[in-house]
């Protein structure tokens, strides 16, 4: 009798149960159909505009003080507000508007990168620039040479990877139109991108974008008259590209802008764009540009610690630009000399010579005849620090004496 109560109790209970869990069912999902499920709350709560300011300040100067590309990148990824980076723009172009032209193009830089990556948005870009063009005019009564630094700001962004011409152009001169001052914008960001790349090549960007002088300048203004006076003849056509263009760069000049551009590690095609730009044919096939070349690569790739090391990869990226300036075994001499006048310069450190043969080698900038013809010169202009050199590298030769005669025998 105690068993079929207590069978009886635990009926009625489950019963009971089943009801109360039906019950629960039934009001949330009536809860679910009438209220809204809230949202998930923010990991981080919103910046507001002004605490934006302040923190985009303080990313800029540490990247124009330290000139981090990766850490600026990560600071701005983890700012977490992609809808305002706008203000980061602003803030950038307004705080180096009046500092040195290298800030400026650090920034330009900097801007580009984050396009590139897809960090910022074209639009939020155009957002930040257009507040502060808006208002350029009237700035330039405090700064007058306003539209060349905002060129420089602007230039870096019509790198491989930004924004194209075409959109960039027309989409910035929209507020500059109506003062008569986007033709002015336009011709300091070509010349600019002049001094980096080819008259012909900026000019077939400026074609392939399909512009057109009449839809940046003043109605009443002669399109043909301002790109003549502005010397920008070459956004007509091949046939404008005037011949006086390059200025002649003394060897000093070709070192300085050379060691500059492989600093800032710029790319193998920025760097045939620069020599295009600046030095006419004569000079690039002469014996004497390879010297430079060689020692601002060679010296873009030494790790400076104790002992100094090469750097391998960087000499592997570098092959293809050494490859083509040295074609042959002059050229390949001469190349050979340079690296053996920086040795010297820096005191011929241990070993340091031969792994550059050796990456000179592996990556075929340097045939075997043009180590033998370097070994065996005599020319007396080029004695010093010869003897120490050669000494640095016996292994190497040993080495390649050998390689030859296995080859030589199989």
């Amino acid at each position: 009798g105690k068993l079929q109560n207590l069978n009886g109790t635990k009926h009625t209970l489950m019963i009971f149960l089943t009801g109360f869990v039906l019950c629960v069912f039934n009001f949330s999902a009536v809860k679910r159909e009438t209220v809204p499920t809230p949202p998930p709350a923010s990991s981080k709560p919103a910046l507001t505009e002004e605490e934006l300011e302040k923190k985009s300040t303080a990313i800029i100067e540490e990247y124009l003080h330290i000139n981090d590309m990766k850490e600026a990148l990560q600071c701005v990824c983890e700012l977490s507000c992609s809808s305002l980076l706008c203000v980061f723009v602003r803030t950038g172009i307004e705080s180096t508007l009046e500092r040195s032209t290298i800030a400026r193009e650090h920034m330009g830089l900097l801007f580009h990168q984050l396009v590139k990556t897809q960090t910022m948005s074209t639009q939020q870009y155009y957002k930040g620039l257009l507040e502060v063009l808006e208002v350029a005019e009237d700035m330039a009564i405090d700064i007058p040479h306003i539209w060349l630094y905002l060129a420089e700001l602007i230039s870096p962004m019509l790198h491989e990877g930004g924004i194209p011409m075409g959109p960039l152009f027309r989409e910035m001169s929209k507020p500059l139109v109506p003062l008569g001052k986007a033709g002015v914008l336009l011709v300091e960001i070509l010349k600019l991108l002049c001094k980096a790349m080819s008259h012909k090549k900026v000019g077939a960007m400026w074609r392939d974008a399909a512009l057109s002088w009449k839809d940046f300048l003043p109605e009443d203004e002669d399109a043909n008259k301002f790109v003549t006076e502005e010397g920008v003849e070459f956004t007509l056509g091949e046939e404008c590209v005037r011949k006086s263009s390059k200025v002649t760069l003394s060897p000093e000049d070709i070192s300085r802008e050379l060691e500059r551009l492989l600093q800032e590690k710029a790319d193998n095609q920025r760097i045939f764009d620069w020599v295009e730009a600046n030095l006419d044919e004569q000079q690039t096939s002469s014996n004497t540009f390879v010297r430079p070349l060689m020692t601002a690569v060679c010296q873009s790739a030494i790790i400076c610690e104790n002992p100094y090391k090469v750097d391998t990869k960087e000499m592997t990226q570098r092959a293809k630009l050494l490859q083509h300036y040295i074609k042959d075994e002059q050229k390949e001499l001469q190349a050979l000399y340079a690296l053996q006048s920086l040795m010297m310069q820096m005191e011929q450190p241990p070993n340091l010579l031969r792994m550059f043969f050796d990456v000179l080698y592996d990556e075929d900038v340097i045939k075997e005849d043009g180590f033998h013809r370097w070994e065996s010169s005599k020319d007396p202009a080029e004695q010093q620090g010869k003897g120490v050199a050669l000494k640095s590298v016996t292994a190497f030769f040993t080495w390649l004496r050998e390689a030859e005669d296995e080859s030589d025998n199989s």
